[in-house]
């Protein structure tokens, strides 16, 4: 029997993820990530029972490194409840996701391979509306202004602007973007608000 640990299927994943980001879904085989991780060919084969095991596991993995570190997560638990901070929050979610590329781009891959895969939409559908929910939740906790249709908005309007600067980086410059994300908080989550209102 093979000994697989819990390091080497990750680093697996990972290099998944780079073959993804690179030679899209259809680059995506064994050799090809055994070749990426520098491993033995036939090691992704004894981890992964199939290649959509390999691209759903790719999919988790980008979710789990996008997750903000101890330390972002406890700035947000004392930071001031108001559409500045809003604004703040989502450049930081923008920056963090834009500067992990061959994540997202692995991410749109997996997207469209899913329009032809039934299997693969129906775990990526599971798993993108559970991370809104998530998203609505912590901000319904959170005290920031704004109702769950605004994080949608936010979550839609935010997820197309990380696209455009993954894949044609030299439309907005890194400072537009920023500008356009705390337009974008300061728009949708309107003035009336009472959430929206400093304490």
């Amino acid at each position: 029997m093979v000994r697989r640990n819990d390091q080497r299927r990750a680093a697996l994943v990972d290099a998944a993820i780079e073959v993804l980001a690179r030679e899209g879904a259809r680059g995506l085989t064994f050799r090809a990530v055994d070749a990426e991780a520098g491993v033995p060919t036939g090691t992704a084969s004894n981890y992964f029972s199939s290649r959509d095991d390999l691209l759903t596991q790719a999919g988790a993995r980008v979710y789990e490194r996008l997750q903000p570190d101890e330390a972002t997560i406890e700035r947000h638990r004392t930071a001031a409840r108001d559409r500045e901070t809003y604004a703040r929050l989502m450049r930081e979610l923008v920056g963090r996701v834009a500067s992990f590329r061959t994540g997202y781009l692995a991410l749109l891959e997996l997207r469209l391979e899913a329009t032809r895969r039934p299997e693969l939409r129906a775990i990526l559908t599971e798993r993108v509306r559970a991370d809104l929910d998530a998203n609505i939740a912590y901000h319904e906790s959170s005290g920031l202004p704004g109702d769950p249709t605004a994080v949608k908005l936010l979550y839609l309007a935010l997820n197309w602007l990380i696209v455009e600067q993954l894949t044609l980086p030299d439309v907005l410059t890194e400072a537009e973007r920023d500008a356009l994300v705390t337009a974008a908080v300061e728009r949708v989550v309107t003035a009336e608000d009472p959430r929206s209102v400093q304490p």
